[in-house]
């Protein structure tokens, strides 16, 4: 059998600072080929890669570490394939555990083919008869941050309010619909009047744009907040900080506003934490124990109100051969809902 083309996203440029330039920081390689027949599997598998995740923890992966020894930040290599979380089928295997046909998630390179060891793959059993590409989104990691975050540190919490920023991406839109459905009040923010709109749909009480809103005016009104859900970091959790209750709460579970121009901002209300005694937490999605706590009844629960419409999830695409664009583009800000770089049809 011939060679099929096994085209792949290169990073190609260092980043020292700013945004990611969609033509330099990384390439798309269409000359590199796969022999699929005879590709060495050392006992693995082989799998035709349909989608990858664009997350912007990505950004930092494109710089040098900030931390070396004990902190050490991983990054990508310069000249090698990108790297995240995705979908496939498997093409061959010489695991049992897996056969011609199935659908599985994993960490993989951004090839079009892709030879991994069975350990890092996990078959997608779609019990609830839910669009495979949900399990990049609100069936999968993504919704398994809103997911265990919320029953963590929010969902004890119900009848309280929470201003959840960044409320029409990934996590955000998730996040919107189960405080809905814990019976919260929900204040959602983002940067266009499109997303602002897009936030009620999903259920969101108040919604507003950050950027053409005076943020101690709105919250004189809307406010006070109880709990303050925070993806971006600077301004917006300064302002958390001046208009929670006392004994509130803040979730970090991003911090976007610093990571392509540094994290510098000058906080102000930084002191409120201890005046006002708040529960300040932050999360990954990956550590051991929410999944311990959490993953279960995740998996009972989230696929089937994806499946009966109570949950809704959004997906912004991007061909393979842009995912430079992508890779901007959701650094930005300009994503609506989760970001997903399509590489084959299903």
């Amino acid at each position: 059998m011939a060679p099929t083309r096994n085209a792949a996203i290169i990073f190609n440029e260092l980043l020292v600072d700013g945004y990611p330039d969609p033509n330099k920081t990384v390439v798309y390689d269409a000359n590199r080929t796969i022999d699929l027949e005879n590709v060495n599997l050392g006992g693995g598998v082989l799998v035709k890669i349909l989608y990858l995740s664009n997350d912007p923890f990505m950004r930092p992966k494109l710089s040098k570490p900030l931390n070396t020894g004990k902190w050490a930040d991983d990054v990508f290599k310069l000249g090698e394939p990108l790297s995240n979380f995705g979908i496939g089928r498997v093409v061959r295997s010489e695991d049992a555990k897996f056969e011609v046909g199935d659908n599985v998630f994993g960490f993989f390179n951004f090839e079009e083919y892709v030879v991994v060891p069975a350990a890092r793959i996990q078959k997608i059993v779609n019990k609830a008869g839910i669009p495979l590409l949900a399990y990049l989104n609100g069936a999968g990691l993504i919704g398994k941050t809103a997911y265990y975050g919320y029953k963590e540190y929010v969902e004890e919490r119900k009848g309280q309010t929470i201003w959840i920023s960044t409320g029409a991406g990934a996590v955000g839109s998730i996040l919107i619909q189960l405080c809905k459905l814990g019976g919260l009040k929900v204040i959602g923010s983002a940067g266009s009047d499109e997303k602002v709109a897009l936030m009620k749909e999903l259920g969101a009480d108040v919604a507003f744009n950050y950027k053409t809103t005076n943020l101690d005016e709105f919250f004189a009104k809307e406010g006070p907040i109880d709990i303050y859900w925070d993806h971006v970091a600077g301004s917006s959790l300064d302002a958390a900080l001046a208009h929670i209750n006392n004994g509130g709460r803040v979730v970090g579970c991003g911090a976007i506003s610093g990571v392509n121009h540094g994290h510098e901002y000058p906080y102000k209300n930084i002191v409120n934490i201890v005046k006002r005694t708040l529960d300040v937490s932050g999360f990954s999605v990956l550590l051991p124990k929410l999944a311990e706590r959490w993953e279960d009844s995740f998996e009972r629960e989230v696929p089937i109100l994806i499946a009966e419409g109570k949950i809704k999830t959004l997906e912004d695409f991007t061909p393979f051969e842009k995912t430079g664009e992508a890779l901007l583009k959701i650094q930005k800000g300009e994503n609506k809902g989760k970001s997903i770089i399509v590489v084959a049809e299903e």
